[in-house]
This record gives C-alpha cells, sequence and structure tokens, in this order.
C-alpha cells in the first residue's frame, strides 16, 4: 500500500520524504528523545539513511515496512516518527514502533500515534496481531500503549544491546478481534 495517509483529529501519518531530514534528525539524535529507545542518538548521515531506505522500501512489493512521518494536522509540522514492521516470524503480524520529539510530550500525541498505526494495521493491512515493546523505565510508553487499547504481555529479558549493556523489553499486544471490539462500543 502506497502511499499511506491516515489522520485523525490533531494527527496524520504520511510517507516520509528527504525533506524531513532535519526534523527526524531533530528526535532520533536528541538524547531525551532516544533515552528508553534501542539505540543510541543518531547523526546526520545515520537518519538520512534511515530515511533513504525508508523511502525506497515504501515503494516494495510486498511492502515490508511501514516507516511514516507523524505530522499536526493543522501545520503539517512533523513531530514523530511511527513504524509497523512486518513480523516474518508470524502470520499478519507486525511490531509497533514510535518516537515523538520532546516538546509534543504530554499531550496525548503518543496514544493518537499509536492508535493511527494500529487503525493502519487492522484496517488498511489486514494484520491479525500487533505487537510493541518498551524500556522497563519508559513508564510513559507503557500509559501510551495501554490508553491505545494495547495489553501487556511480559517481559523479554535482556532482549536489546544499548549504551554498553543489555536491557529488557516489556511488551505488548492487541488482537485484530479486541481492535474490533474497542471500535464498537
Amino acid at each position: 500500500m502506497y502511499p499511506v495517509s491516515r489522520h485523525s483529529q490533531r494527527l496524520q501519518l504520511r510517507e516520509l520524504t528527504i525533506d524531513d531530514l532535519d526534523a527526524v534528525l531533530a528526535i532520533y539524535a536528541n538524547p531525551e528523545a532516544t533515552a528508553h529507545l534501542s539505540f543510541e542518538p543518531r547523526s546526520r548521515d545515520q537518519v538520512g539513511q534511515i530515511i533513504a531506505r525508508s523511502i525506497t522500501s515504501a515503494t516494495a512489493t510486498p511492502r515490508s515496512e511501514y516507516a511514516l512521518a507523524v505530522t499536526t494536522r493543522d501545520g503539517n509540522e512533523l513531530i514523530g516518527f511511527g513504524r509497523l514492521a512486518m513480523d516474518p516470524h508470524q502470520q499478519r503480524a507486525a511490531t509497533l514502533g514510535f518516537a515523538l520529539r520532546p516538546e509534543a510530550w504530554g499531550n496525548g500525541y503518543g496514544a493518537e500515534t499509536v492508535h493511527l498505526l494500529l487503525a493502519l494495521g487492522f484496517e488498511e493491512l489486514g494484520l491479525h496481531r500487533i505487537w510493541g515493546a518498551r524500556a522497563p523505565l519508559n513508564e510513559a510508553s507503557a500509559k501510551t500503549m495501554l490508553r491505545a487499547g494495547m495489553v501487556e504481555e511480559g517481559r523479554i529479558r535482556h532482549h536489546v544491546h544499548v549504551r554498553g549493556a543489555w536491557r529488557d523489553s516489556i511488551t505488548y499486544s492487541i488482537l485484530e478481534e479486541e481492535w474490533q471490539a474497542r471500535r464498537d462500543n
């Protein structure tokens, strides 16, 4: 599916463009924004490579990754990055990830972003299961995923090696019937 364009009352998901480099860099190079992510702050060159790879993968058939810009609807300002990646080990399943600029935190944009990604996965891509993970200390992400209807599943021990140490991940998921029940209510 290309191009992706989904929106909520305040936000929009859209395809990344090379013009998004500085805005994505403002997230991925920021130590505060990446403190709980699975990687350390990225360089301008690394972010450029991520965007270039995302642009290329957007038109692949079949498409296995949806790396998308999260923008405000009123000003089209990029405030975040959202991603659905098809899980090659599960049928009709994907992993979810998201990151927002620190200035956008605390406004409900995280839950709105997750909701948009879930809607894309279930309503347009026909997925059965979507899951995501967070760092154990990232309580904001826990609240965000729970608010979007995801269920905490458990802990993957020593899941990510970042900042010179192994870190656990706490996993969450939602099934298509759970998504549908939330939509019907």
